[in-house]
């Protein structure tokens, strides 16, 4: 699925409020009824472990594998990285990426239909557990997941340092010029001269408590609602990089940060949850299948903010396909090569 700048709004970990378990589950059911999990397509790309796969031979010969993943770009490029490698090791993979929204993608995993995915640790902690308080420690945040989520059939692998959280972000004029440097500034800045301190930003994230409001409260910022601007995540982007606004609301793994010569501040208090990728296994398939986790580790490992940004972009700036962009970084960091 190719995205184009000012299309649609950005890649997003979904659904990131408390919700009950029982209402997940019935929705589970509905989306993984009606998102055509039954169909799939076997991946036929003709490729061997890479000088870089960490493993010898074939270890997953034999094995049948169906790899998932949500409809955004990150998403779908992480999902085609996972099944390119599983192909490598030897396994028949079958592609059921691009399922809409978290909750059908993550049902596809629990239940079985789907072998394997990569997940973020913020969204199984506060959507699927239901906890409403991040962990502000990446790894103990990691940690909480994988324990928790032994009891739904679910193993967490060891997560990356990519990062897909929200963030603010400013153009270089208004960065040199307003001389802020992370939210604590933002925050000085409403004070001394709120008519400075004008934000573009998501509709959702105006109203989210992990969003706008949550965060003003959290750095005490003033910031009158006239102005603020809402409009769709596409739009944040070039307004923000035109100076339409001073800030914008961006996603730190965004192609278009760089792209657009963006630069983000520091989240100083650590306010916004930690979304580190990280692969989400079927309990049973890892116990049928246990060298998955040796053919993902260096992969996971060398996942981080500025590599999905650059194959991000790839794919929502330049409209390159996402397989291809999944394929060529394994190719360059030797993780594969062509068989």
């Amino acid at each position: 699925m190719n995205r184009h700048p000012g299309m649609g709004r950005h890649p997003r970990p979904t659904g990131r409020r408390r919700a009950g378990r029982r209402t997940v589950a019935l929705l589970a059911a509905l989306v993984l009824a009606g998102c055509g999990l039954v169909s799939g397509s076997a991946m036929t790309d003709a490729v061997l472990p890479g000088p870089k796969a960490g493993y010898t031979g074939r270890p997953l010969t034999g094995a049948h594998l169906t790899v998932t993943s949500k409809e955004f770009t990150e998403q779908i490029v992480l999902g085609q990285m996972m099944g390119i490698v599983f192909q490598a090791a030897g396994a028949l993979v079958i592609d059921k990426t691009s399922i809409q929204g978290s909750i059908g993608a993550r049902e596809a995993v629990r239940s079985g239909t789907a072998d394997a995915a990569y997940e973020y640790t913020g969204t199984g902690w506060i959507t699927y557990l239901g906890h409403t308080k991040p962990i502000v420690d990446p790894k103990a945040q990691w940690k909480a997941v994988r324990d928790e989520d032994r009891k739904n059939g679910i193993v967490w692998l060891p997560a990356s340092t990519l990062n897909n959280t929200y963030a603010l972000a400013l153009n270089t004029a208004n960065y040199k010029k307003l001389g802020v440097r992370n939210l604590s500034d933002v925050a000085a800045l409403s004070h001394k001269n709120p008519a400075a301190v004008t934000m573009c930003v998501e509709n959702e994230f105006a109203t989210r408590n992990d969003g706008l409001p949550g965060m003003a409260r959290a750095y005490g910022m003033n910031v009158p609602s006239a102005n603020i601007r809402k409009m769709t995540g596409g739009v944040v982007y070039t307004e923000t990089a035109k100076g339409t606004c001073a800030l914008g609301e961006v996603f730190t793994t965004d192609g278009r940060i760089k792209a657009m010569h963006l630069h983000v501040l520091a989240d100083d208090k650590h306010f916004f949850p930690n979304y580190n990728v990280a692969p989400e296994i079927n309990a049973k398939a890892l116990k049928k299948y246990p060298a998955m986790a040796k053919v993902l580790a260096p992969v996971t490992k060398a996942l981080n903010n500025t590599v999905a940004q650059e194959l991000n972009r790839k794919v929502d700036v330049d409209g390159e396909d996402p397989h291809e962009v999944a394929k060529e970084w394994l190719l360059r960091e030797g993780f594969i090569k062509e068989g």
